[in-house]
């Protein structure tokens, strides 16, 4: 029996990948789980370079990465 993806992680993936780059919930859905998992994490890395410039900056971090929505 192949194990299931949890539902709640791919509706997170989902989410976090079309917000970012303003793709449709059926491009995102349609991507093979490791290159959905690939932009997530590339992302997440854009992400935590911003939030380093914020810190330097200004002292405030507004954007985060999926890691830390969690």
């Amino acid at each position: 029996m192949t194990a299931r993806y949890p539902p709640d992680r791919l509706y997170e993936e989902v989410a976090f990948v079309a917000y970012h780059f303003g793709w449709s919930r059926e491009e995102v859905l349609n991507m093979p789980h490791w290159e959905r998992r690939r932009w997530c994490a590339e992302i997440s890395r854009i992400n935590e370079r911003m939030n380093a410039t914020a810190i330097e900056a200004t002292g405030e971090t507004r954007i985060r990465s999926l890691e830390e929505l969690r």
